[in-house]
């Protein structure tokens, strides 16, 4: 199956949705000032690190440059990696009209015409941003592997840094594809393996479906014209995101053990996970049910991580068990350390406790995880602030995750009716992700244009089944299908 297809839409009105969310892309003028003059608070108390030759990864045109990283073999076969994350606490005073904001807004909402930031640009875009070929403040952290890419020993600490270069996931992969990688990544892929291989050991499921995305079509000019696009994961995502998470693991051994792996810290310091319970029992039943039903092995035994790491994301078989295997990855949230059990401090999809530490330009809570991992590594207070701060931050966090997904929801679903309206009443051939159960209707995906729907009737789970367009209204931002293909209904399809 193909799983790059595009087709262009008539105008879309994203503001509709910014309203409708009530989502304020002007940041208030005191903290534009404070963001546009803001300097780094531990100027003077900095280690100077500009020597090493950190590179960052982002998608084309990003400017909120969050992460910088060098990986290195060492001598004894392992690799050493720095990991340079802007630091944002040195620039947002404590208190202030930047701070206050950023902790009402949690986090940045991403739009297929812009954003609405977490933080003014001034500040995410300009002076905290890792962007290349200027001095940056950073905390550094520093991670030394062995040579099957665990850690062994991991410290942070802040820094003065300096990037190299921007580059980009699909340039990452064809220089990797060429063998021409930047040296400050070239043994990237082969850590990136070795990492993807210990998670999949570890319990850890990944899903790698592609993302559904909306993109402005270049080739329009005066009035914006969109996109629905589906933009498959490289392996350069994944070697890059296995840096990621490498780091936010050390983050959660340094607040649970209260020390850096060399024993320095305090025990009492407060601590913020990332966590998710273990999936429910009746959920992998389902999907062992759905794998045997569409054709996929799964041994008695083997996790579902491994199951999954096994597909060919291009088959039908893949998208219906992957879509599926969403519903094994439930219940994340933000944990405070207070003495919990052990076990309730996993992060289920990772298989290890786990902390966002590595965004900070866009995720307010990376802003206090990281605040409180520097703490422990330097023997020091976690700042007054961070204590006073983070229930709320907590709070901010858990209201913003659920609305950040309902916006990109209904960005999506408004370009998919906008794009299927001509076309009511069309067949497409469709693959069926999950069958009708009771109330809830079939679930479909088509892959031109990519679109993910409803469908009436009951088509067969696993299957590629020939489908009618239904319905598509804009304005409820409704698509249906019915099958078997046939007239459509005189009324809309609503979900209940």
């Amino acid at each position: 199956m193909e799983l790059h297809q595009r087709i262009r839409s008539a105008p879309v009105d994203f503001g509709a949705v910014r309203t409708e969310f009530g989502l304020a892309s002007d940041y208030p003028s005191e903290a534009v000032s404070e963001a546009r003059d803001a300097v780094d608070a531990f100027a003077g108390a900095r280690a100077d690190r500009r020597e090493i030759p950190l590179v960052t990864i982002d998608p084309p045109g990003a400017m909120d440059l969050d992460q910088a990283l060098s990986l290195e073999r060492t001598p004894s076969g392992g690799f050493l990696l720095y990991y340079a994350i802007a630091d944002v606490a040195a620039m947002v005073v404590p208190g202030g009209p930047l701070a206050r904001e950023s902790l009402a807004r949690g986090q940045t909402f991403y739009f297929p015409d812009g954003t609405v930031p977490l933080h003014p640009t001034a500040l995410s875009e300009g002076r905290a941003s890792l962007l290349p070929d200027v001095d940056r403040p950073a905390a550094l952290w520093t991670i030394e592997c062995d040579a099957h890419a665990e850690p062994v020993h991991w410290t942070v600490t802040r820094a003065l840094v300096r990037s190299r270069a921007r580059l980009d996931y699909q340039g990452v992969q064809g220089d990797a594809d060429a063998g021409r990688l930047h040296p400050s990544i070239a043994a990237l892929p082969e850590f990136g393996r070795l990492r993807i291989e210990a998670g999949i050991a570890r319990g850890a499921i990944t899903l790698r479906l592609p993302d559904q995305t909306v993109i402005r079509d270049a080739e329009q000019t005066g009035i914006d014209h969109w996109q629905l696009a589906l933009e498959p994961r490289t392996a350069a995502d994944d070697w890059n995101e296995q840096v990621s998470l490498l780091t936010g693991m050390c983050a959660a051994r340094i607040m649970l053990d209260g020390h850096d792996s060399n024993g320095s810290g305090n025990p009492e310091q407060p601590g913020l996970l990332r966590t998710m319970p273990p999936p429910a029992p009746a959920a992998i039943a389902s999907m062992r049910r759905t794998a045997a039903a569409v054709g996929v092995p799964w041994p008695p035994g083997e996790s579902a991580g491994r199951m999954l790491a096994a597909l060919d994301c291009n088959t039908p078989a893949a998208l219906v068990l992957m879509s599926e295997a969403t519903g094994l990855l439930r219940g994340a949230a933000y944990t405070i350390l207070n003495g919990q059990a052990p076990d309730t401090l996993q992060h289920s999809a990772i298989g290890a406790p786990y902390a966002h530490v590595t965004a900070p330009l866009r995720r307010l809570a990376d802003r206090y995880a990281t605040e409180i991992c520097l703490a422990h590594c330097a023997k020091t207070e976690v700042p007054q602030w961070v204590r006073d701060e983070l229930g709320a931050a907590v709070d901010t966090m858990r209201r913003t995750d659920a609305l950040s997904g309902k916006v990109e929801r209904a960005c999506l679903d408004l370009t998919e009716a906008t794009v299927l309206s001509p076309r009511v009443d069309t067949d497409f051939d469709a693959v069926v992700l999950r069958e009708a159960n009771g109330t809830r209707p079939a679930e479909i995906f088509i892959a031109d244009p990519p679109v993910l729907a409803k469908c009436t009737g009951t088509p067969p789970e696993g299957d590629t089944v020939p489908v009618r367009l239904a319905v598509a209204d804009p304005p409820t931002r409704t698509v249906t299908f019915a099958y078997p293909a046939g007239p459509a209904p005189s009324a809309p399809y609503s979900p209940s």
